[in-house]
């Protein structure tokens, strides 16, 4: 019952605002505020309990407590004599990498420098090492739909009196430090955060829509689009893919480093010689280590441009920046992330408000982690959502039974960093699309993907989130998210945009309508049970003999949903799973003393359930059910 019933306040609080940037979440239910003030009245400087200063936080396996014993915890008041938390304004120096492999982060952090709207829901105002100071300090960020606040300590990892990790040029400047202490914990350990997309950073500082583009395959209005997205604020990484592990930070000729993240920070058009020459600005988040190719810091090509578009433009300063031309960022990088932030439309003029859609759901091993469409006899089994597209697109001009509404689908699965000590590392997951020809709200059968074909396919890859933009005709659409593979645990949120207004719906509920249908079997098997002392309804022995299609006597646990269908019981996964844990085995089998069980069961719940029903609200019913089905369990 706690759990659903937690459910349910989470989604009133959500409906009143809570999870908003104005309203963040507390995480671990910590209050700045209240903290902050216990502090100040106690004369004590804050001691994070839920992140202490140990090397349990700092690591697990290359940070673990053998490799770590020579660091000490310092406050920045210990490491210097005049400590700030920022120093005239946060710009990209201030985010220097250290010995941690993070530079996915700092480059989105670096990146989140050039809009001071974003930074500062981000990293609240009226934070000080000078007024009201009590070493406690609070960061906000977007985790799945909604905005948590992170409070820290300010006890930093130091190595021979410095800072081990992020750091600012300014030895006394501390925000980047804290905030990557506040992102460290949030995903459960400093180590937690090696290895990344920046991209995901992205998305955490503006619960913005990411887009990726391999650059050899790139749009021919790419570097349009880049000027328009930073125009807009909106953030951009790159990298240079790795083909073997060893290449991991490895430096080119020319000084780039490869399986490493960079800030695309600028983009501008020069005269050079007489003709125009479209160039980009990078940054290295180490601080050094820059391009050493045409239109870096030492080349000749800067003398031939007009004196007052390089006293703009050029800045010959060993910060890890540098400009190169776009011809050469397409050929020597390997992918562009751009991160929208509002979400807007990147390839067109005027600024359009997406509709978004949030679905959170859960692929749980013998009932809803299907694994992809190579396994049939599971795939089917997979959450599904249903989403309808009324409206064409705001510029289409031509036939409405063209291709004529766009969307934008992400899958992200969650808490993956936060199970990296436990040897879980990210899952292998897509999502496929099918036109609907016949409106329905219920989960549909194997039988459909045998029928259909995917209109379209995202493909499956070890990646936190799986984005494409997609234009279909006007529609209903199934949208199906999986794993690679069947029986892989794990949750995720899938996030859908439109241009215009669409209807969306996760299939399935509990529905009451199928029940009443249904009536008649239920009120049967509730007529045999009473008259016989034993459970064994022979209506209930045909429903199991037609769904074990293999005759082994027990049927897989996948298919007890056909069971339940057949019984005229319509549940949501979540009722799927908790049936699984219940009534199956350890190899997710479910003999028929069980299955007769789990009728039983659900025949009292929904009677007592169905006056929900009666009076009009099947939300009602669908949560009734759900409260007293966690309850008995």
């Amino acid at each position: 019952m706690s759990r659903v019933a937690a459910r349910l306040c989470q989604e009133r609080a959500a409906a009143d605002g809570l999870g908003s940037n104005r309203n963040a979440i507390k995480y671990l239910k910590q209050d700045y505020e209240v903290l902050k003030q216990q502090c100040l009245q106690a004369g004590t400087l804050f001691k994070d309990e839920e992140f202490p200063a140990c090397p349990s936080v700092l690591g697990y396996r290359d940070l673990g407590p053998l490799n770590t014993k020579e660091i000490v915890w310092k406050r920045p008041t210990e490491l210097c004599a005049n400590p700030q938390f920022i120093i005239g304004g946060a710009t990209r120096t201030d985010v220097c990498q250290g010995d941690l492999g993070d530079c996915w982060l700092l480059a989105a952090i670096a990146s989140l420098t050039l809009n001071l709207d974003i930074l500062y829901r981000v990293v609240p105002k009226a934070q000080s090492f000078q007024k009201d100071y009590a070493g406690i300090f609070h960061f906000q960020f977007w985790q799945y739909g909604e905005w948590v606040d992170v409070v820290v300590d300010d006890r930093l990892p130091t190595k021979n009196g410095k800072l081990l990790f992020v750091h600012s040029e300014e030895r006394n400047e501390f925000w980047s430090a804290l905030l990557e202490k506040a992102y460290a914990k949030l995903n459960g350990s400093y180590e937690a955060l090696a290895r990344g997309s920046a991209m995901e950073g992205f998305e955490d500082f503006t619960g913005g829509i990411s887009e990726s583009y391999e650059l050899r395959r790139a749009p021919s209005d790419l570097y349009q689009i880049i000027q328009k997205a930073l125009r807009a604020g909106s953030l951009l990484g790159c990298s240079i893919d790795k083909t073997i592990t060893s290449e991991i930070e490895e430096i080119t000729s020319l000084q780039l480093v490869k399986g490493h993240a960079y800030s695309v920070t600028g983009a501008e058009e020069v005269y050079h010689r007489g003709r125009p020459e479209k160039l980009v600005r990078l940054r290295n988040p180490w601080g050094d280590c820059e391009w050493t190719g045409a239109w870096s810091d030492s080349a000749s090509e800067w003398n031939y441009v007009d004196p007052k578009q390089k006293q703009a433009l050029f800045k010959k300063v060993e910060d890890g920046e540098f400009w190169m031309a776009f011809s050469d960022f397409q050929r020597q990088f390997t992918r562009l992330e751009i991160c929208n932030l509002t979400p807007d439309t990147l390839t067109r003029n005027e600024v359009k408000k997406w509709d978004l859609t949030l679905f959170n759901g859960q692929w749980r091993r013998g009932s809803t982690a299907g694994g992809c469409q190579n396994y049939q006899a599971t795939y089917w089994t997979n959450p599904q959502f249903k989403i309808r597209l009324d409206e064409p697109d705001y510029d289409h001009e031509g036939s409405l039974d063209e291709s004529c509404c766009t969307i934008l689908v992400g899958l992200m699965q969650k808490n993956r960093r936060r199970q990296k000590k436990m040897g879980e590392g990210l899952l292998c997951i897509g999502y496929s699309l099918y036109q609907l020809e016949n409106n329905t709200d219920v989960h549909t059968n194997r039988a459909f993907f045998a029928r259909n074909k995917p209109v379209f396919q995202s493909g499956h890859v070890k990646m936190r989130e799986v984005s494409s933009r997609i234009k279909l005709p006007r529609g209903e659409y199934l949208i199906v998210p999986s794993t690679s593979e069947p029986y892989k645990n794990g949750e995720f949120c899938l996030r859908v945009f439109s241009e215009k207004q669409a209807k969306t719906q996760c299939l399935c509920k509990p529905k009451p309508a199928r029940l009443c249908s249904h009536h008649h079997i239920v009120a049967r098997v509730h007529s045999e049970r009473r008259s016989s002392p034993f459970p064994c309804s022979p209506l209930l022995q045909e429903i199991y003999k037609k769904v074990d299609r293999d005759y082994s006597g027990t049927i897989d646990s996948h298919e007890m949903r056909n069971a339940l269908r057949e019984a005229g019981f319509t549940l949501n996964d979540q009722m799927q799973h908790s049936i699984v844990l219940r009534y199956a085995c350890s190899k997710l089998t479910i003999d028929f003393d069980g299955f007769v069980a789990c009728m039983i069961h659900l025949e009292i719940l929904f009677s007592k359930c169905l006056c929900s029903a009666a009076k009009g609200n099947s939300e009602n019913f669908g949560i009734s059910l759900s409260i007293c089905y966690f309850h008995s369990i």
